[in-house]
């Protein structure tokens, strides 16, 4: 009846408002059932997870996959081992290069491989970026049209120059387009960050580094501004965004002290930032846990949060019907230490580890063979099924 049971472990659901222990059945590539004690005779492969955590595949909104950046990285090697299955890349490619990474990238990952459109029209290429005449929203939008199925919208990032050009830009974008945008902005005296925010951005667009050095979240007693919760307060949706340089303790845990957590807790994962500061997605959803946000919370907002965020409301659940995407994860207990982009260690006793994948109903990460059978029970020895 079941192609795959996954079964005696703790399911956290956020979508479908779960988090209880069930078994998760998987028929093709779709989940076929969540329920208690489904009968393993009904299944032709029963993984045992007692004492593990199941939840839908993690979605990562920000990485980088695509060439012209430097430090882009194949994302199934760096991602499926993490328990994510849905990742965006953020502005890899602008309207001038999406068709080629489509082709080379998107079209041939295990992932599920989205895209913000960078509105520079050459995307992350170094001095370039700095090129207001790359900045053309009307071609911009007339791509992510395009591809409905593969953009979910655009993104600026990296301009140092005194005006909104870039910022408008992706804006307008955006709007043609009908879908979001997302800024990794960095403020000048010219062009401040609550300015970005109440003025310029729209319900629904995505700030990104929220806990960078350089974003002024905090005022200059530790509070969170008033007009930062004021844009959230207005649909303004505020992402975690690692990355190798954006995201400091000094700035995050005061902030989620006062109950400022990130709507969306993504990596911004790059050959860099996989390093030190170690920006992978359970390491990243593991800070968060040491900070002081509760399991369910780091769930959530790295499944059906963003997920929601992105407008693929399809994506990370378990419902019956939605496709199989699935991470099983152990949280585990002890001494361990975490690093920001300060290059600061943070003591912790939780950490997350990823025990298996399942990407549309196919396990591709397996840490220690729960879902395969044991070398001396099958009778001709062979690669197994």
């Amino acid at each position: 009846m079941y192609d795959l049971i996954i079964k005696g472990g703790h399911v956290i659901d956020p979508a479908n408002d779960i988090d209880d222990d069930m078994d998760v059945a998987v028929v093709g590539d779709r989940i076929a059932a969540v329920d208690r004690d489904i009968p393993s005779e009904k299944a032709g492969k029963v993984a045992n997870v007692d004492g593990y955590y199941v939840t839908p595949g993690l979605i990562d909104i920000h990485l980088h996959a695509y060439g012209g950046y430097k430090g882009w990285m194949f994302p199934d090697e760096h991602v499926l081992p993490h328990g994510v299955t849905t990742v965006v890349d953020t502005g890899g490619a602008g309207w001038k290069k999406f068709e080629h990474f489509r082709e080379t990238i998107i079209a041939d990952s295990r992932t599920r491989v989205l895209a913000l459109i960078n509105i520079v029209g050459a995307g992350m290429e170094g001095a370039v970026e700095q090129d207001t005449s790359e900045m053309d929203p009307i071609p911009c939008a007339a791509m992510i049209s395009k591809y409905p199925e593969h953009v979910i919208g655009s993104k600026t990032a990296h301009f140092g120059g005194p005006g909104w050009e870039a910022v408008d830009g992706a804006i307008e974008a955006a709007r043609r387009s009908g879908t979001i945008a997302m800024m990794d902005f960095a403020p000048k005296p010219t062009r401040s960050y609550r300015d970005l925010l109440l003025d310029k951005m729209s319900p629904g667009d995505i700030h990104t580094h929220m806990y960078a050095q350089h974003i002024p979240l905090l005022d200059e007693n530790k509070q969170v501004n008033d007009y930062v919760i004021e844009a959230r307060d207005k649909g303004i949706i505020f992402d975690l965004g690692h990355g190798g340089g954006s995201f400091w303790f000094r700035i995050a845990i005061p902030s989620i002290e006062q109950g400022f957590l990130p709507d969306t807790i993504s990596t911004d994962l790059h050959k860099n930032s996989a390093l030190i500061p170690n920006a992978n997605m359970t390491t990243t959803m593991s800070k968060c846990l040491n900070m002081g946000m509760s399991l369910p919370d780091v769930i959530m907002r790295s499944t059906s949060n963003p997920a929601r965020m992105i407008r693929r409301a399809e994506l990370g659940t378990l419902r019956v019907g939605a496709e199989a995407d699935i991470a099983v994860l152990d949280l585990q207990y002890g001494d361990f230490g975490f690093v920001d982009s300060g290059r600061a260690r943070m003591g912790g006793d939780k950490r997350l580890q990823c025990m298996f994948t399942v990407r549309a109903g196919q396990v591709v990460w397996d840490l220690n063979g729960l879902t395969r059978p044991e070398w001396n029970t099958i009778d001709e020895y062979r690669r197994a099924e």
